[in-house]
């Protein structure tokens, strides 16, 4: 495997090297670069790598100026110092955002990651690609109609309004009782389960986080990773502070974020 590292600070840069190699000796670290003018240039003029680790805070700028400069087709995993950046990330090719100090064990993990969705190991580029779209059809509705709902009757102190999903920023359930929450700040309570909702809602549009929570791309303010592989959300207009998304589903919810 070819594998890029972009990170601007000498020590850190040889502790990554020695910790690559420690847990796949048989990589080949094909260039550190340290800056966005020469990531840029690089991969301008070599054959793309086959997986990058990158430092989001580069000597020149930030690293997402490296995607709006010229084509990245291999998968990042992000390093960084801090938190703030993990929803942009998420944006990009990232398959996995670790904080630093660098934990061997989330490397490793983060490693497993690209060989389970990106490798060839056991499968062809076909059979990828087919995995790929089966985790797409995986949110889309049974009736595959793709008439979406694109409006809402919700209840008023005076009797019933009509909005437009576009218009929603997130659906919450509590209890037996689900609630839109709009643009706004307004709360609506609905007739509608959350369960019926997102078998009418665009799926490229709202994603069903957990039981509780159904939200809109818009919505998404920040991104924290979390214990055992979940992340934790903060919602636009939303007081929760406690909204996961399970392991199991993060990685269909990354791969919503970055369509």
């Amino acid at each position: 495997m070819k594998l890029l590292i972009v990170e601007d600070e000498t020590a850190a840069a040889r502790q990554m090297q020695q910790l690559v190699l420690s847990l796949m000796p048989d990589c080949r670290i094909t260039a550190i670069l340290e800056s966005v003018a020469d990531t840029v240039a690089w991969l301008n003029s070599h054959e793309a790598p086959d997986l990058v680790l990158m430092d989001i805070q580069l000597s020149d700028g930030i690293s997402f100026d490296i995607f709006k400069q010229t084509t990245l087709t291999a998968p990042v995993i992000f390093t960084t110092a801090y938190d703030e950046y993990a929803l942009r990330a998420f944006k990009v090719n990232s398959i996995d955002y670790l904080l630093k100090p660098i934990d061997r064990g989330e490397l490793e993990s983060a490693f497993a990651k690209y060989h389970t969705h990106y490798t060839t190991t056991g499968a062809g580029e076909a059979d990828l690609l087919h995995r790929k779209i089966d985790r797409l059809l995986q949110q889309i509705p049974v009736t595959g109609t793709g008439n979406w709902k694109k409006r809402l009757l919700v209840k008023t102190h005076e009797g019933f309004e009509s909005i437009y999903t576009e218009d929603v920023l997130f659906f919450r359930a509590q209890g037996k009782q689900a609630y839109a929450h709009t643009i706004d700040g307004s709360e609506y309570a609905i007739d509608d389960t959350l369960d019926d909702l997102e078998k009418t809602l665009s799926p490229s549009r709202f994603f069903r986080l957990n039981r509780q929570y159904i939200a809109c791309s818009d919505s998404i303010d920040k991104i924290i990773t979390h214990f055992n592989g979940k992340l934790k959300l903060r919602l636009r207009k939303c007081a929760d502070d406690d909204i996961f998304v399970s392991r199991e589903k993060a990685g269909l919810f990354k791969q919503w974020l970055n369509e």
